[in-house]
């Protein structure tokens, strides 16, 4: 059954979520941080401090460290909000792996292009030679939603889930195509996932109390 709620993107894993939504950092008159710094400085009571740490590690943080990121979708300054967003999907992006991340960015590039077999070769690609690298299943996933392959995009959104269980963007994708195959208790369960890890997200209100009347609907006719 077809929905007319969409989550700001046929999957919200797409790469491109990330790009563009940090301001440039400002300067520093001391040495960079290390991305250990970077992350002490997380919770730091000043939100310029946790501005910083955030612009540091959206330059230099990689995947194995986001999840210290995450409580930072919550965080009281609705900017710090966005630019935690952005910190996100680009650590999300960096296998710290110098071959593997050029070939990420030959895919996402591609992505970007319209070149979606050529994108998902590459991805294949990158997932036959570093399987734990999230993010590879993450965009193949997207990919194969974009083709209309389904059935595999939700198996890359199950591995994406087996390496980051708070992978926001895997658990509102997956969703979404459960809903669309009248499977709401499991989408619905997946959303409250997604949003109690990011509560940012667009419509995602709107596609959980869908969710739940389809679900009370379904109750009533098995009375």
């Amino acid at each position: 059954m077809a929905h007319a709620f969409r989550l700001f993107a046929p999957l919200v894993c797409i790469a491109l979520f990330g790009a563009g939504l940090l301001p440039p950092a400002a300067a520093q008159a001391t040495e960079p941080m290390t991305q250990q710094q970077a992350l002490l400085a997380l919770n730091h009571s000043d939100p310029q401090q946790r501005y910083e740490a955030m612009s540091r590690l959206a330059q230099i943080g990689t995947a194995d460290a986001a999840d210290a990121v995450l409580p930072r979708l919550h965080d009281e300054e609705p900017g710090l909000r966005t630019v935690a967003l952005g910190t996100v999907w680009r650590m999300w992006g960096r296998s710290g792996d110098r071959e593997i991340d050029t070939l990420y960015g030959d895919g996402t590039a591609e992505m970007k292009d319209g070149n979606v077999l050529e994108a998902i070769r590459i991805f294949s690609d990158i997932i036959s030679k570093r399987p734990d690298f999230a993010e590879a299943w993450n965009k193949r996933a997207t990919l194969y939603f974009m083709v209309g392959e389904f059935d595999l995009s939700m198996q890359d959104c199950e591995e994406v889930l087996q390496r980051i269980p708070k992978h926001f963007g895997a658990l509102a994708g997956y969703a979404q195509m459960l809903a669309e195959r009248d499977q709401p208790e499991r989408a619905l369960e997946l959303m409250e996932r997604a949003v109690d890890v990011n509560p940012n997200m667009v419509n995602a209100d709107a596609l959980m109390n869908d969710l739940r009347r389809r679900i009370e609907t379904k109750r009533k006719q098995m009375v």
